[in-house]
């Protein structure tokens, strides 16, 4: 069958095998000091070790190739414990695969395995109480005035992917940027993104609470500075208090490159506004 499957371009590839970690369903090994897909069955073509590869070397391609088979992979997945089971739902969950997802629960139920679904605790903590930004709120009544006349826009998005965890350093689009770097709940909240915000500029988004992984985002920032001339930087978050750890990583990681860059910070309200 013809489907997207990844494509390693040997010539690139220096075999650091950090694209093997970012792939729990074992579908990368390193042989012979290079990375190589060994089994396509076990390759469900999402790409989420191409943002691991720190020489861009991996790509998607459209090609025959054996089908993905979610069961066979998960059978593969188990012997290598919890943590790389978790890691594997979580990447079907931030892609959107359910029926993958709903496939794999039904082999880990088969098999009597349960695991700690770390990658769905923070769906479970919706009070009044804790966190400011897991308050309930309900602006239906505010955002329906004036919504009685529709206008079409155009997307000013520049580039893709968008996903901190997912860019390459080294893309062609980053040379002589203006950067704007958002937390993943902006463009939700402020109904003028593209317009305001995003014409022009190349993209950067993450989320400074949820995505585990810190200390990576700084190190992919801290490249991004290092590596281009990047002219300028907007940083738009959200009014909670945790969404400020955008701004934070982003001056930490402009110290680790040692650039002197403009920075601008927005702040939006939980309505939707610019404070």
């Amino acid at each position: 069958m013809k489907r997207q499957i990844i494509k390693i371009d040997e010539h690139k590839c220096n075999g650091c095998g950090i694209c093997t970690q970012g792939c729990p369903e074992g579908a990368l090994k390193l042989i012979d000091g290079k990375a190589k897909l060994v089994g396509e069955l076990y390759c469900d073509g999402l790409g989420a070790c191409i943002g691991n590869c720190p020489e861009g070397a991996i790509t998607i391609e459209e090609r025959e190739a054996v089908a993905y088979d979610e069961r066979k992979t998960m059978e593969n997945i188990i012997k290598e414990g919890p943590n790389v089971i978790n890691a594997h739902l979580k990447h079907l969950k931030d892609h959107g695969q359910e029926d993958y997802y709903n496939q794999a629960l039904e082999v880990l139920k088969e098999k009597g395995i349960v695991v700690n679904m770390a990658h769905e605790s923070h769906q479970n903590h919706h009070g009044a109480g804790g966190c400011p930004g897991s308050k309930i709120m309900d602006f239906r009544s505010s955002s329906q005035e004036g919504s009685a006349a529709s206008v079409d826009v155009s997307s000013q998005l520049s580039q893709w992917p968008i996903q901190l965890h997912l860019l390459n350093p080294h893309a062609p689009y980053f040379k002589d940027a203006e950067l704007v770097v958002a937390a993943d709940c902006v463009p939700f909240a402020f109904a003028n993104f593209h317009a305001r915000f995003l014409k022009g500029k190349i993209l950067i988004i993450f989320c400074p609470k949820l995505d585990n992984a810190h200390e990576v985002y700084l190190e992919k920032l801290k490249e991004i500075f290092s590596y281009n001339n990047i002219k300028s930087v907007s940083v738009v978050h959200m009014e909670v208090p945790c969404c400020s750890g955008t701004l934070t990583l982003v001056e930490k990681a402009l110290e680790r490159s040692q650039k002197h860059i403009s920075v601008r910070e927005y702040t939006i309200s939980l309505d939707g506004k610019i404070i």
